[in-house]
């Protein structure tokens, strides 16, 4: 991805993906981050903007979304509510009972989930995002409740190498790269969203 960032048609959606690694183009995530919630919000008639961060803290790979759901919540973010953090993570064994919560807590929100995944080999480190629910739990052979009206991911491996111990072999700095390049697009979301409050 020499551009940084590219935008792929799969399965009659549109996806792009960023390339972690090119912190610069986070701004070009960011403005379609924010544009997708801007249509979500016309089309559905939705208000607020909650992210639900989907994993654990238990294995690298699969920490992603505690990591970002910790960073924006020490950040102080006003205008996206965060749910799932290191305290308390989103994951397998309670991803019902937090969807529950959410639609009680902000049942008129765009709920963007974020979650690690895996992919091709080439896309390791890379960011996707995409309107549409995401499917947690696909790339460790779990059957989850599809969730959220956008998705982000991290691709923390590939499909070819997978095996159950996959996920707790990959490298923090991997993970951390994308933490890091997800939040600093929020943040701009964050910003984007004040300005808008404020006109």
């Amino acid at each position: 991805m020499k551009t940084g960032w590219k935008k792929l048609r799969r399965k009659n959606r549109e996806i792009y993906y960023f390339d972690s690694g090119q912190a610069e183009n986070a701004g070009v995530c960011a403005r379609t981050l924010h544009e997708m919630i801007g249509e979500v919000q016309r089309e559905q008639g939705k208000q607020g903007v909650v992210f639900l961060c989907i994993g654990t803290d238990r294995s690298t790979g699969d920490s992603l979304g505690p990591l970002i759901g910790y960073k924006l919540k020490e950040q102080q973010v006003r205008r996206i509510q965060i749910v799932g953090t290191l305290e308390r993570p989103v994951h397998a064994m309670n991803l019902e009972q937090s969807m529950a919560m959410v639609q009680i807590h902000y049942p008129n929100h765009v709920i963007v989930a974020v979650d690690a995944s895996v992919g091709c080999q080439d896309h390791v480190g890379c960011i996707t995002l995409g309107k549409g629910a995401l499917r947690p739990g696909l790339g460790v052979s779990k059957e989850l409740q599809e969730v959220g009206d956008i998705f982000i991911t991290g691709i923390v491996g590939g499909y070819g190498n997978y095996d159950p111990l996959m996920l707790q072999s990959v490298r923090l700095s991997v993970v951390m790269k994308m933490v890091d390049y997800i939040c600093k697009s929020a943040f701009l979301v964050e910003e984007f969203l004040e300005r808008k409050a404020l006109v």
